[in-house]
Order: C-alpha cells, then structure tokens, then sequence
C-alpha cells in the first residue's frame, strides 16, 4: 500500500528520494518523509498531506548527503498525520525506518518492549520494527536484522538506516516487494519499478527473507541463515507507463488480479480462533434493541450493501434496507436510537454518503462505516469504522474496493449474528472457514481468464446488453451491469430475472447478449427456465454459475462455496468481462469519460 525509496551512491540524496517519491505518487498516500544519515547523524522530515508538502520543509533544510531512505504512507494503523508518517526512529535515535506492509503481532511486541522500558510516540505497526532492531542491536547489523524479522509475523518489506554504519543501507523483505536497481557505483531501492526508472533498468530481485547490504562500490545479499547469495541482474524492458502498472496493460486489469491478496489482506487480522475479530463496540444488549438496519451508499458500493441486507435478514432475522445515498435523505427515512446504520464508502469522502451519515447521526442512530481510507471524512465522522485495506484503487471503475467490501460485510454479519446468538459458534467457525477459502477460489477463477476474453471477443461491438439474476445473484447482475456500462459505453441493464415476463422480454432481438447470474441453488431450477425464454427468442446467454449443467450458450463455472457467499466469486468474471469488451474497443477503460474516481460533490 506505501511507496518506498532509498539511494546510496554518489549524488544528494533527498533530490533522488523526492523523485523517486514523486514517481510512486500514483499509488495513494496520505503522507510521505525521507530520513538521511549526514554528519554521522540521522535527519528525518516528514509530512502529511501531498508530497509538495515535504519539498516546502526541504526547502528550508539544506542537508547534503550520499544516502536516504523515502516513504509515501497509505495509512492502516493511525490516522494520517506527521507522527504517524515514516521514517520512524529508534527509541534512542540511533536506527531509521520504513516500512510497506503489515505486522501482524505488533501489539504483543509493543507490549513486551513497553515493559523493557521502550515509548512509542506513533500509532503505527511500524515504530515497533525500529525499536526492535535496537533492542536486539550488536555490532554485526545483520545477526541484529535476523533476530528482528524472526520475530515479526506479517508482510514487510524494509529499508534500514544505522548511525553507527552510517555508509550502509539494508534492505529485506517478505512478501511485500522490493527491487534494487544498479548503475555504475550507486544503488537505487523501490517498492516498485517507476521509482528508479529514470536513473537504470538493471535491477535485482529479492526474495522473502533475504537481506541486502549496500555500500557506494558493492552490495550482498544474504538469506534468512546468513548464508550469502548470488544474484543476477535483471533487465527492465518497460516504459514508466507500463512499469508503474506492474506489466499489466491497465490499472483496470492489475486492480482484478490484485483481489485474492486484497481480500486476504482485508480478512487475515479479523479473524482470531476461527471466528470473526473486529474492533468494534456493539454489544448484545444494544442489538437486541435495535429493530432496523439501514446500509446506505452509492454505485458500486450500493451494490455491496444490497448483499448485506440479504445476508443481514438472512442470518440476523433484523429488517435492512440498502438505500441509494442520494435518495436516502429525501425519503424522510424513518430513523431513531433504535437504528443502526452502516455506511460504505471506498473514498470516505462521497458527498451524497457523507450527507447521509450526518443525517442518520443528527437523528440519533448509531453509525458504523466500511471504507478504505484512513482518516477520511466518513471515517472520522462514523461511531466505528471497518477498514477494508483494499490499497489504492487508480482505475476508475471499481473492482478490489467492491470485493473487499463484500468480505467485511462476510465477517460484520456472523459476528452480529453471534452476539444476537442467531448462529451458534459452531457454525460461525464454518462460515469463517468458508470465508477464509476466497482468495483462493478468486485466483483460481483469474487463471481462467481467457476463457472470458475469448467470449468477450463475440460481443464488443453489441449496442446492448442484459443482465439478470434472483436474490444475491441479481444484485451482482447490477454490478456487472454497471461495470460493462461504465467503460465500455455499450448500454447495459439488469433486470431481477422473475420481472422478464412483465415488459423486459419484449426488448431481446437476435444474437442479444444477455448474462445470467444463478448461485443460489434453491434458484437453480427458475432461473433455467428464464434463460431457456431468452434463448427461444434469440439471445445468446453467458451463464456464471457453480451448477456443472450445461445451461447457456456459454458457460462460465465458479468454484464451490456456501451459498451465502457466492457474490464475491460471480462479480469476478463479470469484471473480467466488461474488462475484455472494453479493451477490444480500444477504449481508455482506466479513465472513462464523464466519471470521476472520488465522487465529492452532490
């Protein structure tokens, strides 16, 4: 989620990270610093806000030196602020961080080095890897480095800065990136290949576990048992445009394929003993009063709320209603004390949401949002807040938001239900388990991705297309309805599958595309019937189903989950869909016209 730089070489330093940084800017952040070693002593300026931020204090802070580290912070743990930006320090100023990732048992560390006598002014995960390398510091940095990370459970990867070796930069990772680039005598580390771009294409690749050591002249590599490793250098054959979107044609694209490790991310803390762990205050007495939910939010994050009505009425037995947030104030809803109202949001900052949030506060109920930025204005302005931890999201139309926003209703929804005893632990921990098996069943619907491009080759030049689906399923005909309309242009609309005999059939001609949704099992048997309808009158249908049955022209098989929690398998190819046919039109799909990523104003 962070963008991370470091140099050490033969040019000044701070000028590299800020263009380096600047490179990273398309990523997301709320913050961004650089540490330097000059004078035998660590520098650190940091910001929140833009990167122009930063440059206005190194205006004024002409320092000069031969090595740096830089970060830009998306923000997971504590808001964005100066703080909480990186690098970090040591407790006693002698070790400079930073970070990308997760560490996963940093409360228990924070404890245990709190009662060896350790502060921490920051609210971050990462000031706890600083105080750490101190607490196990000797003289061979690298036995200090190996000691650390043996005790960090989590994703990082991490460059490290040390006053008593003040011409060596170290570097490890583990399962979060990091490339070190090389030209002549000076070393250039990114978390990704836009940061070094303008200075060399030749890079190395670190594994998990392994530790760089860098000096001006020369740079080691060692595994996790200290053993030295060769490497070869690679050659980078991509432009900045390319490069910055990993080797993926679109933002669009690389967003779909990023959502196995966005889920995983998003669920892997929230869940403790097989059952579901989130941070917030609701307890069984305040439930048990609470006689309606109202989830409220706007495009595709509707689409995500109408599931957790289902899946609310469903496992909790609570009246829900998904509204619209544009329409929501204007009904006179019928809020008080006893109303709970979840707000979704990936910005944190959509007007009409934001408005809705107020009103339902204004009127007394208690508010819960799920959104994906840290410190956003719904963020703040909620009673709870549920991080998704979806990254940034650059493409315009929304994919890994929408998923991993379906994966926190997963986890809210068995927990209510829980603490309402509507389910016993028993099967929670099923649930749970079922939940926990996504990413894997996403990954193996990516690798089938070809199979949709070549259907999607049939359709790009239709004018109109349809959607239908029942319960859940309909509600992800929305969505891939949306998604379709969205960036391809061609019209697109979902219909719930049991209205087509009340005027929507009318609208099928010939070889009309029309994409059926059937999950739901106990569905099964009516939506077939409708398709065979279609069919008779000329369309030809893509089916995303997880019957094995031949039931359309073209068939699309999801894995096998609980039936509750198909949505976050069907909406997959879909995306992939509306992918392909707007590709195939040579359409800007990353930025289509008239739409805006932040919808801030009404």
């Amino acid at each position: 989620m962070c963008g991370i730089i470091g140099y050490i070489g033969k040019q000044n330093a701070p000028n590299i990270l800020l263009k380096g940084l600047s490179k990273l800017e398309y990523r997301g952040y709320d913050s961004s610093g650089i540490a330097i070693i000059s004078k035998n002593d660590i520098n650190i300026i940091k910001s929140k806000g833009k990167l122009i931020n930063l440059k206005e204090k190194l205006k004024n802070n002409k320092i000069n030196s031969k090595l740096g580290i830089g970060h830009t912070r998306w923000a997971t743990h504590g808001v964005p602020s100066d703080i909480n930006a990186h690098p970090h320090l040591s407790q006693n100023k002698q070790i400079a961080i930073v970070h990308n990732g997760i560490i996963e048992n940093y409360l228990s560390l924070k404890e245990e080095l709190e009662l060896k006598g350790y502060h921490f002014i920051s609210d971050t995960d990462s000031e706890i890897i600083a105080n750490m390398l101190e607490y196990y510091k000797e003289e061979n940095f690298l036995n200090t480095i190996n000691k650390t990370i043996s005790r960090l459970e989590g994703s990082y990867a991490l460059l490290i800065i040390n006053k008593d070796d003040p011409n060596k930069l170290f570097a490890i990772r583990n399962e979060s990136p990091l490339i070190i680039g090389i030209n002549n005598e000076e070393y250039f580390i990114a978390s990704d290949i836009p940061a070094i771009l303008e200075w060399t294409k030749n890079i190395y690749y670190l594994n998990n576990k392994e530790v760089a050591i860098l000096k001006v002249n020369s740079i080691n590599f060692f595994n996790n048992k200290k053993e030295a490793v060769i490497k070869k250098i690679s050659k980078i054959t991509w432009d900045y445009e390319v490069a910055k979107k990993n080797g993926y044609e679109h933002f669009m694209l690389k967003e779909i394929f990023e959502q196995p490790n966005a889920v995983k991310d998003t669920i892997k803390l929230r869940i403790k003993n097989g059952l579901p762990n989130l941070d917030i205050k609701l307890t069984e007495k305040y439930l048990n009063v609470i006689d309606k939910i109202y989830i409220v939010a706007c495009g595709t994050a509707y689409h995500a709320g109408l599931n957790a009505k289902n899946l609310i009425e469903n496992l909790i037995g609570i009246n829900a209603e998904a509204d619209i947030a544009s329409e929501f104030r204007y009904r006179n809803p019928l809020i008080n004390k006893k109303t709970l109202v979840i707000i979704l949001s990936q910005s944190g900052e959509t007007a009409d949401t934001l408005a809705a949030l107020r009103l339902a506060k204004e009127k007394g109920a208690k508010v819960i949002s799920i959104v994906n930025v840290v410190g956003s204005s719904i963020a703040r302005e909620s009673d709870e807040v549920i991080y998704t931890w979806a990254g940034p999201e650059i493409a315009v139309a929304s994919t890994k938001a929408f998923t991993t926003q379906l994966s926190v209703i997963y986890l809210l929804v068995i927990q209510l239900a829980l603490l309402t005893k509507k389910i016993a632990e028993k099967e929670a921990k099923s649930l749970i388990k079922e939940v926990k098996s996504i990413p894997k069943k996403i990954e193996s619907i990516l690798k089938e991705k070809s199979k949709i491009k070549e259907i999607a080759k049939f359709f790009y030049h239709d004018k109109d297309a349809y959607y239908i689906g029942r319960g859940r399923d309909y509600y992800i005909a929305m969505e891939g309805s949306l998604k379709l309309k969205e960036i391809s242009y061609i019209h697109a609309e979902a219909y719930a599958a049991g209205e087509l005999k009340h005027g929507t059939i009318a609208l099928i001609e010939d070889n009309t595309l029309v994409v059926a949704v059937c999950s739901i099992e106990k569905l099964l048997p009516k939506m077939i019937s409708n398709i065979k309808e279609i069919e008779a009158r000329g369309a030809k249908t893509l089916v995303i189903t997880n019957s094995k049955e031949k039931i359309g022209t073209y068939n699309f098989i999801i894995p096998e989950i609980n039936n509750y929690f198909t949505s976050i398998l069907t909406v997959i190819p879909l995306q992939l869909l509306a992918y392909y046919i707007a590709n195939y039109k040579k359409i800007d799909l990353d930025k289509p016209k008239n739409l805006a990523k932040s919808v801030t104003v009404e």
